[in-house]
């Protein structure tokens, strides 16, 4: 068997932070993976998420399976954070727990080829790294559209022009807000070209909302998908608890379908229930319940997401100014214009290469940073670095 194994390329992001760890020079800086972290370099655990588990451990409920859907009550509390605890469409979704918002894609792609294997998936080109290969895993297609900027505003022209090929019940991937990798997010009136654009071709939205609270805010955050929620009859929804919560390795994700016509609800949850049968069964319960915790008294939650967000925004418009004041090139100053944790800076591979060789500075090849990996005292060390590299 194994003399037919294939050679397969491993993690380039993993690889970097290979080289990352090795690099024996004080001053680099991790700007590769994920997660958000604070001024000390680390990712914490929320003061809330440690109440909850110390709350769910004197508790101390039984472990025995749940049902195949997950949490029940966690289900119910997440719609209502996506959709709006007032939405009248909370009667008209199906919502499973899954293994995070990765698995909560591979549900919803494998749901996608049990209902039309010949469907097209429509993905962002800077896009989620994992998106096409979750995609393609499951064995559908994927085909590529620009999502460029110009001067930090979506350039939806070329969107469009990219789009005008996809066909009647095609998928559309949209990043329901902090677009990775680009930072770039539609503004109000974009988000409504989407949804004409939708009803008009009949393409289905799947919306992955996987930093909800990380740009604006919560509510703020949401509210392209809510307009989406508002005007189509069926559309897909992928989410997470991994960065608003920090709940990263408890894998605490949801799929959601939202269907106008009722009738579809049982047939639907019942694929979607077999589809993670045959995978995982069920998913783990303790991020789910402390997730479900944080929901049900958002107060002291929200306010600790506020911080890191904030601490995003300021990292994003300190390093704004000072490149402007430096007199930086346009397309950098950008970055203040753009929402969450990751931007795209304009350099090229080898650009990124000699500023990881020459700055001790790591992000990926194709230019992604995450901003959230700086801290205050290296934001001018960047912007110099910066300024060096597009000379």
């Amino acid at each position: 068997m194994l003399e037919n194994l294939p050679v397969v390329e491993g993690d380039p992001l993993w690889a970097l932070l290979h080289q990352f760890n090795a690099d024996p020079r004080s001053q680099k800086i991790d700007m590769l993976v994920g997660v958000y972290r604070d001024e000390t370099g680390q990712t914490p655990v929320m003061q809330e998420v440690q109440k909850a588990e110390l709350k769910l451990t004197k508790e101390a409920a039984s472990k025995s399976y749940k049902m195949l859907s997950g949490n029940l009550e966690f289900n119910d509390h997440i719609t209502k954070f996506v959709l709006g605890n007032n939405s009248p469409r909370f009667d008209e979704q199906c919502t499973i727990q899954t293994v995070g918002g990765t698995g909560a894609l591979r549900v919803l792609g494998d749901f996608i080829a049990a209902l039309s294997p010949q469907t097209v998936i429509w993905n962002t080109e800077p896009g989620y790294l994992n998106h096409r290969p979750i995609m393609e895993g499951a064995g559908l297609k994927v085909e590529s559209f620009r999502w460029h900027h110009n001067g930090g505003i979506l350039d939806i022209e070329q969107c469009f022009e990219d789009l005008a090929k996809a066909k009647e019940g095609d998928v559309l991937i949209l990043h329901g807000s902090c677009h990775n990798p680009s930072g770039v997010d539609p503004l109000i009136d974009q988000w409504q070209q989407f949804i004409d654009f939708c009803v008009a071709k009949k393409v289905i939205p799947l919306i992955d909302i996987a930093y909800q609270g990380f740009g604006v805010g919560p509510e703020e955050d949401a509210a392209g998908l809510r307009l989406f929620a508002e005007q189509v009859d069926f559309m897909l929804v992928a989410t997470s608890c991994s960065k608003n919560m920090g709940l990263y390795c408890e894998r605490t994700g949801a799929a959601m379908v939202l269907s106008s016509d009722k009738s579809q609800h049982q047939p639907l949850r019942t694929l979607l229930e077999r589809i993670t049968r045959a995978n995982y069964s069920m998913p783990p319960n303790h991020g789910s319940a402390v997730a479900s915790l944080l929901f049900s008294e958002p107060e002291a939650w929200l306010k600790e997401l506020s911080v890191c967000r904030n601490r995003i925004n300021d990292l994003r418009l300190g390093l704004g100014k000072l490149l402007s004041e430096m007199g930086a090139d346009q397309s950098l100053q950008a970055v203040t214009r753009q929402k969450g944790m990751f931007s795209m800076l304009p350099l090229t591979a080898e650009q990124m290469t000699a500023l990881r060789e020459k700055h001790a500075i790591y992000g990926m090849l194709n230019g992604r940073i995450n901003i959230a990996g700086l801290k205050q005292e290296q934001v001018s060390y960047l912007a110099n670095a910066l300024i060096d590299v597009m000379k």
